[in-house]
């Protein structure tokens, strides 16, 4: 008799086990064929899941962007971030936009290399029903609905006030009547900032009769070609009095440039200098009276960028821009952002 209750509890469990064995694979199989048939990148359904691919690592700007993305789409916030890096190339973003429509991520973010030949990777994008926010720089497409927003910054307004801040520091030196001889230092062509930069800029020069801008060189907001084109500007041209840089690692390649030609940058010097980006070793050089004023690029655009998302995910109306907030800072005011930065 006990014999058997031994059997018969062994094989009660033995048949316990088999169903357990039985329920798991089941499980387990139902939860593959729901990965791979909805595309879905992770079996999480609670984490909103992100594909963001960023234009490179350029500059000291762009890193910092990246940061603010990076810290804002956690898994504690609730995300799951896919991230590709394009590396300044065109084709490695729309290679990676794909990537991220066949994955069927909840959005796709972006900061476009250039304006124009997104149509058919967006349109893509759109009829697998994934909205696109574009950020930084801007798209060119035929077809406005490709986009649901662009968040970033109104680069001719900087441009603009580069302009004013020259305008405004030739007038408190009773230099308005000079001859004021320009070069400037552009970013990627074809890029949003490079575009509105300069047309921002321009739209002063052209009140100035005496403003003479010499040449506008490509320097691909790189420090090494910001370098070279000041090298070779500080050659072709023998007076040089205002450098207007549209970012600060192509200005500090011009500083060096500028004083391995036994020239000086600053108001005490004899080349003025106007850059873009406002990151904090240039604003170092502004407070020590070496830039003339840099126009801040706000490159904290990632909680803009959630904002958005939190309101779609509710179904709300968003608009189709948004600027972020930005200012110019001179070494009259640049103290309190330096305190700011070190806390």
């Amino acid at each position: 008799m006990r014999v058997r209750e031994g059997r018969d509890r062994r094989h009660l469990w033995l048949s316990i086990l088999l169903a357990l064995l039985l329920a798991l694979a089941g499980c387990a199989k139902g939860e593959e064929e729901t990965a791979e048939g909805d595309g879905r990148t992770t079996p999480d359904q609670d984490l909103i899941v992100v594909g963001v691919s960023q234009i490179g690592s350029e500059s000291v700007w762009r890193t910092a962007n990246t940061l603010s993305i990076q810290e804002t789409f956690t898994k504690e916030n609730g995300y799951l971030l896919l991230f590709e890096n394009a590396r300044q190339k065109q084709e490695n973003q729309i290679k990676a936009l794909r990537s991220f429509i066949s994955q069927r991520v909840d959005y796709i973010v972006f900061s476009p290399v250039v304006e124009e030949g997104w149509d058919t990777v967006l349109q893509e994008a759109k009829e697998a029903g994934i909205p696109v926010i574009v950020i930084d720089r801007q798209v060119k497409v035929r077809d406005k609905s490709l986009y649901v927003t662009w968040i970033g910054s109104d680069f001719v307004y900087e441009g603009r006030l580069a302009g004013e801040t020259l305008e405004e520091y030739l007038r408190k030196e009773h230099r308005q009547q000079e001859s004021i001889r320009i070069v400037a230092l552009l970013g990627t062509e074809g890029a949003t900032a490079t575009i509105g930069r300069a047309a921002g800029f321009a739209s002063v020069a052209e009140e100035h009769e005496n403003w003479l801008i010499l040449e506008q060189a490509d320097a691909e907001f790189t420090t090494a070609k910001g370098q070279e084109e000041m090298e070779r500007l500080l050659k072709k041209y023998e007076d040089i009095d205002v450098v207007i840089s549209q970012n600060d690692d192509m200005t500090f390649g011009a500083l060096a440039a500028i004083e391995e030609a036994g020239r000086t940058a600053g108001e005490d010097g004899d080349i003025l200098v106007i850059s873009f980006d406002a990151v904090k070793n240039a604003l170092k050089l502004v407070e020590a009276g070496v830039i003339l004023a840099d126009v801040e690029c706000n490159p904290n655009q990632g909680e803009y960028v959630e904002k958005v998302i939190r309101k779609l995910e509710r179904g709300e109306a968003v608009a189709r821009l948004y600027f972020v907030p930005e200012t110019v800072f001179t070494k009259a005011d640049v103290a309190e952002r330096l305190l700011l930065e070190d806390d």
